[in-house]
């Protein structure tokens, strides 16, 4: 496990040589300045930003990493192909990664969360970082039986290569610099910025365990993906835009190809995930009584238990914190323990941190159950440093 330290920036992680042609194309694009900007190539930028931002939303997304729909064979080759476009590394190891990030969102664990990392890493550094460049694809083994997009996986800058050189035979040296290298690096970032910033900025309708954040701006921008608290309340839904004016162009697409069966079982959100009447996985839970326990100090709690008590006293206070875990009350019956904060006041911190939710008093239940093991753990310690 990473140090907090490697946490905050992990420069060290970061193959530069990898990041080399990222920063080239980035440069490219001053080209402009000798190739011109006809109108033929803005269009062709502007066309192919749209198509290929919903390849991305609705294939290395919605369908290779969540399956929110079923498709062809024929479709599933065309959503990956397109989606590869864009020069954002292979279909195979974009759903692994985004399938880990699920697993462990805005954990340690998690590759690219702006909570554990810099914001910078969170964007784009992880994608050039050492431990993130192979593909698991045990994480992926679903669609690592289809030949045709393993190909695509062993030579993934293929489809890029060949719309770059299209852009070039239909609009010269603008349609390559502008219609797909302007294009490339917009979607770079619009895509990056569901990973950074809709865990930063925006509001959450949903307790969802992580900083997941609905963004209507991001959503504009990446045709509904800004929806992310939504996305990460129900991962498998093809709809993320769960009230009407939720704007979801990628779903209005997907129910269009439905129509013909191009696309089809687009999965929804349940009515009660809807009405937010959902109860939370124990996951989920879990990690958002992490939270509420984190914005209690335990080990200044540990520290005014010890001060006012007798060195003989620790071992056995102790030990009434772990038998109070799951009852907050027994524990304030114990004199010495009355630095040990109400239920109440955890309550009252969980509503104003959360979202409404009806699992609101595990998560407080189970947040005052991590609070006194944390101040008894460190208890413990005072124990043994007065030993």
């Amino acid at each position: 496990m990473p140090s907090d330290a490697d946490r905050t920036s992990r420069p060290d992680d970061i193959l530069y040589p990898a990041a080399i042609p990222f920063v080239l194309i980035h440069l490219a694009c001053v080209a402009a300045i000798w190739s011109g900007v006809t109108w033929q190539a803005a269009a062709l930028g502007f066309g192919l930003y749209w198509l290929r931002i919903f390849a991305i939303t609705a294939g290395y997304h919605r369908y290779f990493s969540h399956r929110a729909y079923a498709t062809g064979r024929v479709f599933q080759f065309i959503l990956a192909f397109l989606a590869q476009s864009s020069a954002q590394k292979s279909v195979l190891w974009w759903a692994a990664k985004h399938r880990h990030h699920h697993l462990h969102s805005d954990t340690d664990a998690d590759i690219h969360s702006p909570v554990q990392s810099s914001f910078f890493y969170s964007h784009l550094g992880w994608i050039f970082a050492r431990e993130n460049d192979g593909t698991d694809l045990a994480k992926i083994k679903d669609f690592a039986r289809y030949p045709e997009l393993m190909l695509l996986h062993r030579f993934e800058l293929a489809p890029a290569v060949l719309l770059a050189g299209l852009c070039f035979l239909i609009a010269g040296w603008s349609g390559l610099v502008v219609g797909f290298l302007w294009s490339t690096v917009v979607l770079y970032h619009a895509t990056f910025c569901i990973n950074s910033l809709a865990h930063v900025h925006g509001r959450k309708r949903y307790v969802t365990g992580d900083h997941s954040r609905n963004n209507w701006f991001l959503a504009l921008l990446t045709m509904g993906e800004g929806w992310h608290n939504n996305h990460h309340a129900h991962q498998s839904s093809a709809r993320q835009g769960f009230k009407w004016w939720e704007i979801d162009p990628t779903y209005y697409i997907l129910k269009v190809l439905s129509w013909p069966s191009i696309v089809w079982d687009l999965k929804q959100p349940p009515e009660k995930v809807l009405r937010n009447e959902h109860r939370l996985g124990w996951q989920v839970v879990n990690r958002a009584a992490e939270q509420l326990a984190a914005r209690f100090n335990s080990e200044r709690i540990a520290q005014a238990i010890a001060s006012a008590s007798n060195w003989g006293e620790l071992p056995a206070l102790r030990e009434a914190l772990l038998r109070a875990r799951k009852n907050a009350a027994d524990a304030l019956m114990v004199p010495r323990l009355s630095h040990i904060p109400r239920r109440e006041e955890l309550v009252a911190e969980a509503k104003a941190m959360f979202a409404k939710t009806p699992s609101l008093d595990s998560i407080v239940d189970r947040a005052y159950e991590l609070l006194l093991e944390s101040v008894g753990m460190h208890l413990s310690a005072a124990v043994e440093a007065r030993a």
